[in-house]
């Protein structure tokens, strides 16, 4: 009977282990010696020590061409720990992936609910016509206005606009949840906003990334924008219990997952990583470009170059893959920091 296996967590089956237990003492064993040894059949030998092949645990020998030799205890612990930190960090990288995906997969279920039922659809034509169709939602709104506001910085205009009808439907008692893109602390008009906002009785929370950007009152009415990229060509107002209904649990989603901004404060040099830092290896860990990644944080390329070399700079690390690897190890890419 083979021993309880000690290492079957960093990739060692039982059999595998007691193989490369007994080469450590006995190297000059043949496949038929091992499973004599062990009371496993020959095969299973074969399969143990292509295992140990494979984890680069048995190695070609120098001394004699042609022999296999066990690497050493430390070094193989070492090797099996980072195939494991390499498998973590794959498997954390496809979870932020499926929590970008759920939500996308709420907006999609929106545009195919819209088949289903009847609804309503109005077009805007410039911002212009979106400014007039905003003021006359928030005068009419009753219980709760909810917007997601991607792109960073606010324009001045755009935060000039949007006082009025928050300080209105505010002083109405009208729930007023915003969320904006952490990168808005960058940008002092924009975090000055948010803050006067918060102080006014509105709820103002921020996420590294935003789906879309989208206005919705009273889980009746929404709008989201004809370009994504281009937001002053116009914007759909849409109604319908279905499209609505899907917008609303998007924007749940999104708001559970965010951070008040009162626990946006500074962090010093060696604290552990913001959520906004994490998003960051996350999407350039799993292929997006430096463009791709700044257009989804909100910041520029420059941004988000002096913040990876930040953090290669502070886990000690070579490389971005080797950074990714080393945020792994030290939990930041799947706990609350």
């Amino acid at each position: 009977m083979l021993e309880n296996t000690l290492l079957e967590h960093l990739g060692f089956d039982p059999t595998a282990e007691s193989v490369y237990r007994l080469l450590l003492t006995r190297r000059d064993l043949s496949t038929e010696d091992i499973a004599g040894l062990l009371g496993i059949s020959a095969e299973d030998a074969c399969s143990a020590i292509q295992h140990l092949v494979d984890l680069t645990l048995l190695r070609a020998s120098v001394a004699n061409p042609g022999e296999l030799r066990p690497v050493h205890p430390d070094l193989a612990a070492e090797l099996l720990l980072e195939r494991q930190r390499a498998v973590l960090l794959r498997q954390q990288q496809a979870f932020a992936e499926s929590q970008l995906a759920s939500a996308r997969l709420a907006a999609e279920y929106a545009r195919l609910s819209l088949d289903a039922e009847p609804y309503q659809v109005e077009t805007l034509q410039g911002i212009d016509a979106i400014q007039s169709r905003l003021e006359h939602l928030a005068r009419n709104v009753e219980r709760e206005c909810l917007s997601l506001m991607p792109g960073g910085a606010q324009s001045a205009r755009s935060l000039a606009a949007s006082r009025p009808l928050d300080e209105s439907m505010l002083s109405r008692g009208v729930a007023v949840l915003t969320v904006y893109l952490d990168s808005v602390r960058n940008d002092p008009a924009t975090w000055e906003y948010s803050h006067w906002l918060s102080a006014m009785g509105g709820e103002v929370r921020t996420v590294p990334v935003l789906p879309l950007r989208m206005v919705m009152f009273d889980r009746d009415t929404v709008m989201v924008p004809l370009d994504p990229d281009n937001t002053r060509r116009g914007a759909v107002l849409l109604h319908g219990s279905g499209f609505v209904t899907a917008m609303g649990a998007l924007f749940d989603q999104v708001w559970s997952a965010a951070t008040p901004i009162a626990e946006l404060i500074p962090r010093p040099r060696d604290a552990r990583i913001t959520a906004q830092e994490r998003e960051l290896l996350c999407l350039l860990t799993t292929g997006a470009t430096d463009e791709v990644a700044a257009r989804k944080l909100g910041l520029s390329v420059r941004t988000v170059r002096r913040m990876m070399a930040d953090l290669t700079d502070r886990l000690g690390a070579r490389s971005r893959f080797e950074t990714g690897v080393r945020a792994a190890q030290q939990g930041w890419l799947n706990c609350d920091c």
